[in-house]
């Protein structure tokens, strides 16, 4: 069911020209990969070994890695996962050396896939890229920091490269301080988009916003926080879509 409708459905991406049309997708023997599928890399033909998530429960950074080796062993050129959700730390995984790895993210329609007209036209397949962050210094604090972020990190199908996009896909991002590398605490909480949500949050919540308060949260540039002792930070950013990524790195 998932490969019919990822035949018919392709890839997404924020940007419509990002998407991946599969030329052909069958099944593949494998013990993680259970199709291959080929695209168009401009002009060049490319292979990709797809792995298919649990229909209940997260995908594991372990079944990631295992999938990135079995599909480097047999010279495909990028892995895509489809899964309903990853785990945090599978959410980091971007590469396993020279091997690409995209995780879509399955529509939950999907669950009910046979009252689902398959007509290609929804976006069933879903990746999100990694966060572009930058660490700054904090002028007079020196044992302190703050995070700007500068878009999302996108595979591009018609090239190969990885381009980085803007903040208008990003509709909010959360910081953990101090990542203890088993939960996410979220420390700070900002909010972003193409256009700013102040009016309908007002809407939605019925009330008056503190707008001087309301501008501290908009923002791609964090507060100061001082430097963890760990040294480990946690950035997740969610899109419009809803789905989310997680990046960790040492300040």
């Amino acid at each position: 069911m998932v490969l019919d409708n990822l035949r018919t459905a392709g890839v997404h991406q924020t940007r419509k020209a990002d998407k991946i049309h599969f030329t052909s997708l069958h099944s593949w023997p494998g013990n993680y990969i259970g199709a291959e599928g080929r695209f168009l890399e401009g002009e060049t033909e490319r292979r990709a070994g797809i792995m298919i998530g649990p229909e209940f429960g997260t995908l594991s950074r372990t079944d990631l890695v295992t999938a990135a080796r079995e599909a480097s062993e047999a010279r495909f050129d990028v892995l895509i996962a489809a899964a309903f959700n990853y785990d945090g730390h599978a959410s980091e995984l971007t590469k396993l050396g020279p091997m690409p790895i995209l995780k879509a993210r399955m529509n939950p329609d999907l669950h009910m896939a046979a009252d689902l007209k398959n007509t290609g036209k929804g976006n069933l397949f879903v990746v999100f890229g990694e966060p572009d962050l930058v660490v700054e210094p904090v002028s007079g604090q020196p044992d302190h920091v703050r995070i700007r972020i500068i878009g999302v990190d996108v595979f591009d199908p018609q090239t190969g490269d990885i381009r980085s996009g803007d903040t208008k896909s990003i509709a909010a991002w959360f910081i953990d301080t101090d990542y203890n590398e088993e939960s996410f605490y979220v420390r700070h909480a900002y909010f972003l988009g193409a256009q700013d949500p102040y009016k309908s949050l007002k809407a939605a919540l019925r009330a008056e916003i503190d707008e001087e308060a309301w501008a501290t949260l908009y923002r791609d540039t964090s507060r100061p926080f001082p430097r963890p002792a760990t040294g480990r930070v946690a950035v997740k950013v969610i899109n419009h879509f809803g789905d989310e990524v997680m990046k960790v790195f040492t300040v």
